[in-house]
């Protein structure tokens, strides 16, 4: 149990350690949680309105605030990152400061529970918690995925996809970029803002496919259309843009028309396995797609990629990857590791409250299944220190509309994003997930590619 010595304990309103009976146990819980005050990097606000801040640190990046004497119990029995997800959804905790530093919470509970004698010593005092008790939030006008039907089945997936965008357009809008670019941004020398930022990765894909005029390209899951007015603009390419979301294809050919780029570009609502059998392009695109292909599905993602593909063209795949690096392997050393895994849930949050059907394949996987299609991997850049950059972009602009955002999916929802790509930051920075690009190439009938022997001519100025 901490002694008192130990804590700086400011009081910012209510009673005292005193007058709660509650407040040493609900201390003694987080000391088991979390280490003693002294070695924490947060702060954290009890409901009786003190303060318990490390004397090292009196600056913390972040406040977690327990709302009431119950709201430890509800945030981790079960004990899993679900719960802890939740009681912040549904207000029974909230975090005041960067919730991307709030992210590391989950990865030091599962380490401390790591063993049956902790995860019972945890339990038995959290159940000394009151039960009773509810969050502050209450407008859950965004609750649960419930997808249907044969897991990466054209239904299902278009029932997925229709969950995550059905947000709107006018929620995207308000915290991605002019172009409305939803995947990892490239921060080129120099390039400090989100705007050019996406530009220039839109121009990287570009470089890097050496797209060239007259040449037909195709975009998997072309978004709102960025990429292939990218190209049809600066490259004189004949782009052609497939997405899942009618939302997105209206506000794309849209923003075509403006353009004036109708005889040069379209985006339609089309699943990729159902492009015609004859259809052929130079070059092909996929960004932030194969997230979502599933491991019944990636053979079929990349013999259809190959099929499309012409002699000598080539295929960029642009996606997350699983580093291994998860809270997930922190219990591959304990005896209980797969009873204990499996009850932390990991990734739940996504796929319930997010993009239902969501999995991450290793980088290995998707080069060993891009290269049994036929294609032969040309090159790979790993961009996650790019994508941690990106996320904080997205937590802080959607942060800076949170009173727009709410009057558009409500306070649940906002927390829902906010936490979402708050721990897409920490997953990217400390390394648990990546995000790669891979240069595939389809080879002639002679071994050939046409692949530059450099990479000189992607960076050149």
């Amino acid at each position: 149990m901490t002694s008192l010595d130990t804590l700086s304990v400011t009081v910012a309103s209510g009673g005292s350690v005193a007058n709660d009976p509650l407040v040493r146990p609900t201390r003694a819980i987080l000391d088991d949680l979390f280490g003693p005050l002294r070695s924490r990097a947060f702060a954290v606000r009890l409901w009786t309105g003190e303060i318990d801040t490390p004397e090292s640190l009196p600056d913390p990046p972040f406040t977690l605030i327990l709302h009431d004497a119950g709201s430890l119990r509800r945030m981790l029995l079960p004990p899993s990152e679900l719960s802890m997800v939740e009681a912040y959804l549904h207000g029974d905790i909230d975090v005041e400061g960067e919730l991307e530093s709030a992210s590391t919470l989950a990865d030091s509970v599962a380490e401390r529970l790591g063993s049956a004698r902790a995860l019972a010593r945890v339990t038995r005092r959290l159940l000394a918690l009151p039960s009773g008790g509810s969050g502050s939030v209450t407008d859950a006008r965004r609750g649960r995925a419930r997808a249907r039907g044969r897991l990466h089945s054209r239904h299902r997936d278009s029932e997925s996809n229709r969950f995550h965008y059905d947000t709107g357009n006018d929620f995207y809008s308000l915290w991605l970029d002019r172009k409305m670019v939803y995947s990892c941004a490239y921060f080129a020398p120099g390039v400090t803002s989100l705007d050019d930022a996406q530009t220039a990765k839109l121009d990287l894909i570009c470089r890097k496919l050496r797209l060239k005029a007259g040449e037909r390209l195709l975009d998997i899951g072309c978004g709102w259309g960025a990429l292939v007015m990218h190209a049809a603009q600066h490259y004189g390419a004949i782009a052609h843009g497939v997405t899942l979301a009618p939302q997105q294809a209206a506000r794309a050919n849209e923003r075509i028309a403006a353009a004036g780029l109708q005889d040069r570009c379209r985006v339609e609502v089309l699943d990729y396995r159902d492009l015609p059998a004859t259809a052929r392009y130079d070059k092909i695109s996929s960004v932030g797609m194969a997230e979502h292909v599933g491991r019944s599905q990636i053979a079929t993602y990349f013999a259809t990629a190959f099929r499309l593909t012409k002699e000598g063209g080539l295929f960029l795949n642009h996606c997350i990857v699983d580093n291994g690096a998860s809270p997930r392997a922190l219990f591959t050393r304990r005896p209980l590791r797969w009873t204990l895994d499996r009850m932390w849930r990991r990734s739940e949050f996504i796929d319930r409250y997010v993009f239902p059907d969501f999995n991450l394949f290793p980088l290995s996987e998707l080069i060993e299944a891009g290269e049994h299609a036929g294609f032969n991997a040309r090159d790979a850049e790993n961009l996650r220190d790019h994508y941690a950059r990106t996320c904080r972009h997205w937590v802080h602009r959607l942060e800076d509309h949170h009173d727009e955002v709410v009057a558009l999916i409500g306070e649940s929802g906002y927390r829902v994003w906010r936490l979402y790509m708050a721990a897409g930051a920490h997953q990217h920075a400390s390394g648990a997930n990546g995000i790669v690009q891979v240069l595939f190439a389809k080879p002639r009938r002679d071994g050939s590619t046409g692949v530059p022997l450099t990479r000189d001519d992607i960076y050149a100025a």
